[in-house]
């Protein structure tokens, strides 16, 4: 069902003809290096099938796009990814009575499994969900009774013969409308919605509570989380992240800024104050610091597709979790930690508050995580093996392979490596995305949003 993904042809060049390699496709938005704050991008996301990849930015905007169909002449080369909506999903708005902006930023999107011509999704900012519709008209009705053909209306006493309206075909047009306001149901800002597997409810997470909502309900949801204590100031960790079960309905995981998972079954009760099972890593004393509990915090969390595992990001590495073993990750993958040195400046700076969201490939055998320096890193949960690529304009030839980079630690710095005092901090990959059934990839970059894809020589 899957194509086969090694990262030995990384390693390796282009050896023999089934060899694998990263090649760019395509690079969006304006090569500026000026950027205006509205069109940084603050989540990335495909659909079930891969055919539509989604972005949202801080001005409150959702841009889709819309894979082309294959050439039917290049067998291997796959259509490109084109714009097919924009539209503005929220604006930014004033809280009278805490006297609070809310800002228009997009913090998630998730895309529902497509059961008619239409597709639908959840976006959010700080404050509110909402399901919005995306549909396609290519017809136009014509020949109304009562309406001219501009819309004004008809006296009815003029009309002597009645004519049977047609659909007269129009140039496509694709229109997003809001179905649904989630609204005034989180006092926190909302990091996380995560669509259950029974595609009728779905969850949405704050600082401090998780609510269980309906989707086609929009003034009642069920709090099944709060961890608020009675006084403010007792308060030790929240909530940073939180998704449903693949398959399983009933399970939720949510992650907190302790660096604990916390698995939920909600038949035990209504209220899942009491977790079913808590995934905890022991500390290793020898690495103890100030900085220990910033960089423990868990800033993703994301389910495998079967089911059995879950990926964790923090700071510095990703861990896999088997969901049966509670006591420590089955795997843990060192992201950059080059940076442990430099923690004390990353603090100054605020980038050691950035929160990298992390990515499993279809068949769960790849995990994909971001970098500095538009770095991204790819880890082979097979054979072990890691690569760090660069999103970069200077690649940006199509089917140009990418050339594996190397961070220099400390010591001799070695032709093609980069040294950890040239990284630019300023330039982040906090989010990445692969497409569920073939080796195509996005990455986001401040405003840019790149796509890259295998090469089969």
């Amino acid at each position: 069902m899957f194509p086969k993904f090694s990262l030995r042809s990384m390693f390796h060049g282009a050896g023999g003809g089934n060899d694998i390699q990263w090649c760019f496709s395509q690079v969006k938005g304006a090569v500026d290096d000026d950027v205006a704050e509205a069109d940084i991008i603050s989540t990335v996301e495909f659909n079930h099938s891969g055919e539509l990849l989604a972005t949202g930015d801080k001005g409150g905007r959702v841009v889709i796009f819309q894979q082309e169909q294959e050439n039917k002449i290049q067998s291997h080369s796959r259509g490109e990814y084109n714009v097919y909506s924009t539209f503005q999903s929220h604006e930014p708005e004033f809280d009278y009575l805490k006297s609070l902006e809310i800002e228009e930023k997009i913090n998630k999107i998730r895309w529902l499994p497509q059961k008619n011509a239409a597709q639908f999704l959840l976006s959010t900012n700080d404050k509110t969900i909402k399901l919005w519709k995306i549909s396609e008209r290519d017809k136009r009705p014509e020949g109304y009774n009562l309406k001219e053909e501009d819309g004004r209306y008809r006296d009815p006493t003029t009309v002597t013969t009645l004519r049977v309206p047609v659909f007269r075909p129009m140039d496509l047009m694709v229109e997003a409308s809001p179905r649904r306001i989630f609204a005034n149901a989180h006092t926190y800002h909302i990091n996380s919605i995560s669509i259950n597997s029974d595609y009728e409810t779905y969850l949405s997470a704050d600082d401090l509570r998780i609510n269980l909502w309906h989707l086609e309900i929009t003034d009642r949801s069920f709090n099944i989380v709060d961890i608020k204590p009675a006084n403010m100031e007792e308060l030790t960790e929240v909530i940073t992240a939180a998704e449903f079960h693949p398959n399983s309905c009933n399970t939720f995981v949510y992650s907190s800024s302790k660096g604990t998972i916390r698995l939920c079954d909600m038949r035990a009760s209504a209220l899942c104050d009491r977790h079913s099972k808590l995934f905890e890593e022991p500390e290793d004393p020898s690495n103890r610091s100030f900085f220990s509990e910033i960089i423990s915090s868990i800033s993703d969390v994301k389910f495998s597709h079967s089911g059995r595992y879950m990926m964790t990001r923090d700071y510095l590495s990703v861990k896999i979790w088997d969901l049966n073993m509670e006591n420590r990750p089955v795997e843990t993958y060192q992201v950059h930690e080059y940076l442990r040195s430099k923690l004390c400046s990353l603090y100054e700076n605020d980038c050691i508050f950035d929160k990298f969201e992390c990515c499993w490939n279809g068949s769960d055998s790849v995990v994909m995580t971001g970098s500095y320096n538009n770095f991204f890193r790819m880890f082979d949960r097979n054979t072990k093996r890691d690569i760090t690529l660069e999103a970069s304009r200077e690649n940006n030839k199509p089917r140009t392979v990418l050339k594996p980079r190397k961070v220099c630690a400390s010591g001799k710095r070695k032709k093609d490596e980069i040294s950890v005092d040239s990284l630019d901090f300023n330039k982040k990959i906090l989010h990445t995305a692969w497409h569920p059934k073939e080796n195509i990839i996005a990455v986001a970059t401040t405003n840019n949003l790149y796509i890259f894809q295998d090469k089969v020589n």
